[in-house]
């Protein structure tokens, strides 16, 4: 029987157990197969408050995983596939050590960005591939991107990218965009913008000595393939939450993000507490993940020393 556990260690999890274990809640930590979360495909991380010089993304989460370690927390690697909160306490299950129980739980698995599924584009995550405009677009000064997507997401990460980029090049396999209008007009109104519609992504090219040539498409009119060169590609076709272990016992928004009650880290099942982008698809940034995790922890730290939280009964 554990006091909490946390599942994820991304910036929220771990920041999540930074303060459980300060407080004396010896916390369980579950960390899947992808330990630091995105994070840890980032290589510089130049946005994070107390690093004047920047931080490799990798660095910065085994710094804040050593930081929990060192105040108690303890550490257990599986992938959780399923969980029981109809009855308390919660149960649990991971693969590889089977069934757990918690008195609390903090969920912090995170979202994944939906990736194309080419040739070239995982090798190349973090090295001239990116999913996040706000962290990497710094990077592609006076050079040539491409951002892939048709969605309010696209068109937002490319106007952002005009800050730095000589040109950004928007590829999406239809002559539709799925953009909203307004987003649509801001992104034909930005002269640094170009379109490359109908085009549907085949491979992301790289250079012989290494770092990314291009991408090559489909030109859906004619048949023919194209290499439309650049520096640099994002990929904005969407997040999705890692949510589906929870099979539908918490309640989530239209897009299955986890709802929380306004300004804390409550859901809608007592005891159980959620942050980062698990409960947000507006920021998704470390600094915000690693807020609501502050939040969710000392939310938990109240709830199990059975002090007031607020009302439970309060709709999302």
């Amino acid at each position: 029987m554990h006091k909490v556990m946390i599942l994820g260690t991304g910036p929220s999890g771990l920041t999540a157990a930074i303060y459980l274990a300060r407080a004396n809640m010896k916390p369980v930590v579950i960390e899947g197969p992808e330990p630091g979360g995105q994070l840890t495909t980032t290589t510089d991380v130049e946005n994070f408050p107390g690093f004047p010089e920047g931080i490799l993304g990798p660095e910065l989460m085994d710094n804040m995983r050593k930081q929990a370690e060192r105040f108690g927390a303890q550490f257990k690697q599986g992938w959780v596939d399923k969980v029981d909160l109809s009855q308390r306490p919660f149960r649990v299950h991971v693969d590889s050590l089977g069934e757990l129980e918690a008195e609390s739980l903090v969920i912090s698995t995170g979202a994944s960005a939906k990736l194309l599924g080419i040739p070239g584009e995982k090798e190349n995550m973090g090295q001239g591939v990116s999913t996040c405009a706000t962290c990497d677009g710094f990077f592609y000064r006076d050079k040539k991107i491409i951002v892939v997507g048709g969605g309010d997401s696209a068109m937002e990460e490319a106007n952002f990218l005009t800050k730095f980029a000589s040109n950004v090049h928007i590829v999406h396999r239809r002559e539709e965009l799925r953009a909203s209008k307004i987003m649509q007009d801001r992104a034909k109104e930005n002269p640094k913008i170009s379109w490359g519609l109908n085009r549907v992504p085949m491979e992301v090219v790289t250079k012989d000595g290494g770092g990314v040539k291009g991408l090559k498409v489909k030109n859906k009119e004619t048949g023919a393939e194209e290499l439309l060169e650049a520096d640099g590609i994002f990929v904005a076709i969407g997040h999705h939450p890692n949510t589906g272990f929870l099979e539908g016992q918490l309640k989530t928004n239209e897009l299955g993000y986890i709802e929380v009650i306004p300004g804390t880290a409550r859901t809608s099942v007592e005891g159980v507490f959620a942050c980062g982008d698990v409960q947000d698809h507006v920021y998704r940034q470390a600094i915000t993940a690693a807020g609501t995790g502050c939040m969710a922890a000392m939310d938990c730290e109240k709830y199990l020393e059975g002090a007031s939280v607020g009302d439970w009964s309060q709709s999302l």
